[in-house]
């Protein structure tokens, strides 16, 4: 395993294909989902257009995140299969696909772990009781249905990310309960990469009457889940969920060390823009810190992928090493 360097922070310089905005659950803080039947599915030819448009772009991964397609439904074969097809896709046009999909069978899991370096699902919180208001009509955000996930990731050696939605109702001994439940996995299985720590930003298409998360009180959190978390689980926020330049820097020195995949579009909060990786860079680095593009595998898992996988992501980490791929970046002080 690298030594981490405490002067980097990272990112991963992304794009996000959306399969489906429909989803069968309706949390009520959502404003990325659609009613079944209201949003048409992305093709495989529009998703392969935008590839060979990304390929001068200095992108490398490929999000797949999706809305989710009840497990008895009729289409959730097509669905699953149009997912698994859009990662070989990015992979076949040179790509890192990274899927969150929502919760998904231990053989689906199997699968997509051929073409897939890395996958996710984010815990939000554990606690059963958002069962009684945010998540009333969500079925898969069943507690232990989504703990599951990340036992089977484990079980299945797939580097995973998860993390914690902020700010729906939950106590702050709920968050504490959260992260303890991820230590406690990573630490028998050895997989979680990131776990992010994400506050909620309202949004013009959600119910939750609630105000946004305090930024002010996020560093604290940092903190702690600093002091919870195994230090080989890397903290990520979300830089365009903390608007205020001092703010991000206070969770950077609290203990955040990554940024998340930065694309044109935020789909989970698409009232918040991005900030670009350049704005990003100028404001780490008025405080010392310096922003460095990573891959969506870190390289302590590289050995958990197929032989197809892992060169791709050879190739990759050599680009980066090799050639200043990424404008303003130090590339050889990579450390992933």
């Amino acid at each position: 395993m690298p030594v981490a360097n405490f002067s980097i922070i990272t990112y991963s310089p992304a794009y996000t294909i959306v399969p489906t905005y429909e989803c069968f659950n309706r949390c009520s803080y959502c404003n990325f989902r659609t009613d079944p039947g209201n949003s048409p599915w992305m093709s495989l030819s529009t998703a392969e257009t935008i590839f060979k448009q990304l390929q001068n772009h200095k992108v490398c991964e490929i999000l797949i995140l999706s809305g989710e397609v009840h497990p008895n439904s009729s289409q959730r074969s097509a669905w699953f299969q149009r997912i698994y097809d859009l990662c070989k896709s990015a992979l076949t046009m040179g790509f890192l696909p990274h899927t969150n999909a929502g919760p998904l069978s231990f053989a689906e899991m199997q699968q997509l772990k051929n073409v897939n370096v890395s996958m996710g699902l984010m815990l939000e919180q554990l606690t059963p009781k958002l069962l009684e208001t945010v998540h009333r009509h969500a079925p898969s955000k069943l507690p232990e249905l989504r703990l599951q996930q990340l036992e089977w990731a484990g079980k299945l050696q797939i580097p995973f990310t998860t993390g914690l939605l902020l700010g729906i109702g939950e106590t702050v001994e709920d968050w504490w309960e959260t992260l303890t439940a991820i230590a406690n996995l990573h630490q028998r299985y050895h997989h979680i990469q990131e776990v992010i720590l994400q506050p909620h930003s309202p949004g013009t298409q959600q119910t939750f009457d609630a105000p946004p998360f305090n930024p002010h009180q996020l560093p604290e959190v940092i903190a702690q889940a600093r002091q919870i978390l195994p230090l080989d689980i890397t903290i990520q926020i979300p830089p365009n969920l903390v608007k205020d330049k001092q703010w991000l820097l206070a969770c950077v020195e609290a203990g955040a060390r990554d940024l998340g995949g930065i694309s044109p579009k935020d789909e989970v909060n698409p009232d918040y823009p991005h900030l670009q990786a350049q704005t990003l860079q100028e404001i780490l680095q008025s405080g010392g810190w310096e922003l460095v593009p990573r891959l969506p595998v870190y390289p302590q898992f590289d050995d958990w992928l197929s032989a197809e996988l892992q060169e791709v992501v050879k190739q990759w980490r050599k680009l980066l090493i090799q050639h200043d791929l990424f404008a303003n970046t130090k590339l050889t002080k990579n450390p992933i």
